[in-house]
């Protein structure tokens, strides 16, 4: 209920007492637990990313080629993001926030790891396979289909009402997925700039 409050409203616009409201708790037992609206925030966003980040270790590709790993991961990632729109809202908003909330807790980048390890693992494996470039790097990567997953989710009504596609629907799923994959693997299997 606080998730679909603050992704709804924003930090500013959401009301403790709306939430406590909707979980049928006392306002001051939220604020026992949490400590404070912000904390109570910061939980949200915690959780909101360890979904992702636990689907994300979670992959099975340990059998697969890079390639097949590489295309896994970008499936699941725009999965994701198209199942959980309140999650594209909240990273929405911190970015706003100017990662303001994150910030503020030091243990968030590092219950992120996740998200890079599994990526560092497939592109060490398609280096070393001679199948990727060798200085691909996992952040970039990362970004690559973290952008493409996260846009066609926020960016859905506005493209639709630009250009008449509504770009999170369910028939473009697999064919998106195809093209992240496609972008991805095009990009690690050229040659490196000299």
């Amino acid at each position: 209920m606080a998730r679909e409050e603050f992704a709804r409203l924003g930090f500013h616009g959401a009301r403790v007492d709306e939430i406590a409201a909707r979980t049928r708790t006392a306002k001051r037992m939220i604020y026992y637990y949490f400590g404070s609206k912000e904390e109570l925030f910061v939980r949200v966003l915690e959780t909101a990313y360890e979904q992702i980040r636990m689907a994300e270790s979670n992959l099975d590709i340990e059998h697969l080629e890079p390639e097949a790993a590489i295309r896994r991961l970008a499936a699941l990632t725009l999965q994701h993001h198209e199942d959980n729109e309140d999650f594209i809202r909240l990273v929405a908003l911190e970015n706003i926030y100017e990662a303001a909330h994150m910030r503020a807790s030091p243990e968030f980048a590092a219950s992120n790891s996740p998200a890079l390890t599994v990526v560092e693992r497939i592109l060490e494996a398609g280096c070393a396979s001679g199948v990727f470039r060798k200085d691909a790097d996992a952040v970039d990567v990362h970004a690559m289909i973290s952008s493409f997953c996260f846009f066609r989710v926020s960016n859905r009504h506005t493209f639709a009402a630009l250009f008449g596609r509504d770009l999170a629907a369910p028939e473009l799923r697999e064919h998106h997925s195809a093209l992240l994959g496609d972008m991805v693997v095009a990009y690690l299997k050229s040659a490196a700039p000299s």
